[in-house]
């Protein structure tokens, strides 16, 4: 099944985040010691936060990426992709749960860290299955 389009970046964004709330609920349960509801609603929160960067840095990417001699996506291309998304991610969540968790910047940043690390993990992975099973946007192609 090839998916192009607007189509493809609601299916991409709706799985993406429904894996990340329910991991990241779990984390910040873990990492903070808070209860689910808490960390549900920040994890909502973030993940809200988190489509709208997806929408903004995807479309970027997509556009640069277009304008590369080289077509496909490596491994290389795909490390960019997934460092690129989550440092802009980071930016904005680490003041976010700083205040949502009444700590630090640096207690924030440390704890985005370790989520940030598996993160950078999942967005590899989940983009590279995501093609496979779908099929390399156009941009790619």
């Amino acid at each position: 099944m090839r998916l192009q389009g607007a189509r493809r970046r609601v299916v991409f964004v709706t799985l993406y985040e429904l894996i990340a709330i329910a991991v990241a609920t779990l984390g910040f349960m873990a990492f903070t010691g808070q209860g689910a509801a808490h960390s549900g609603v920040i994890s909502v929160v973030c993940s809200v936060i988190a489509v709208v960067w997806n929408v903004v840095f995807n479309h970027g990417f997509e556009r640069w990426e277009s304008r590369q001699p080289v077509r496909g996506r490596s491994v290389a291309r795909r490390v960019a992709h997934a460092i690129g998304f989550e440092g802009g991610l980071a930016l904005m969540l680490v003041p976010l749960l700083a205040w949502w968790f009444s700590v630090s910047l640096w207690q924030a940043f440390v704890m985005d860290f370790g989520l940030m690390l598996f993160f950078l993990v999942y967005t590899f992975v989940f983009n590279w299955v995501f093609d496979r099973l779908f099929g390399l946007p156009l941009s790619a192609q």
